[in-house]
């Protein structure tokens, strides 16, 4: 995945969310320790090995993976910096050379976990239907997860 430099003139803003039947600590939890990580941050049709994870939660803190295509191994590096990290609250991270600013907030719903996703700066390849299922099928991951896990 290559991110455009700032000087895109196509960016918009970007929010999803999704409902995971599981308390909001442990869906926070499965976004800062990479061995959770691994399992679901990548869209089907990729992987993230644990050994390309580098997950640093705190202000100033290195967020960075490597996505790997499962049909030929191509290679999608991201480098992200962390703005914000509030247990079990909120985690907000920028993505280097994109100016792109994603910010999860977690809110605890009768028992469930509300991941509220808003990104800004997005280039308008990301915000396609396309890139919003694919983000999408990393959350039906992270259900999977939760379950086995649970």
């Amino acid at each position: 995945m290559t991110f455009p430099s700032t000087a895109d003139t196509d960016l918009g803003e970007l929010t999803l969310t999704r409902v995971f039947d599981a308390p909001r600590e442990r869906v926070f939890r499965a976004f800062i320790e990479p061995e959770q990580l691994a399992r679901f941050w990548s869209p089907v049709g990729t992987s993230l090995p644990l050994d390309r994870i580098t997950i640093d939660p705190r202000p100033g803190g290195a967020f960075e993976t490597v996505m790997v295509a499962d049909a030929d191994g191509t290679e999608y590096p991201m480098s992200a910096t962390f703005l914000d990290v509030v247990e079990p609250e909120k985690i907000a991270f920028t993505v280097a050379g994109a100016g792109l600013v994603s910010t999860m907030t977690f809110s605890e719903v009768d028992g469930k976990t509300e991941l509220l996703v808003h990104q800004t700066n997005v280039q308008a390849m990301f915000r396609t239907p396309e890139a919003v299922a694919g983000l999408n099928s990393s959350f039906d991951r992270l259900v999977e997860h939760l379950a086995q896990s649970a």
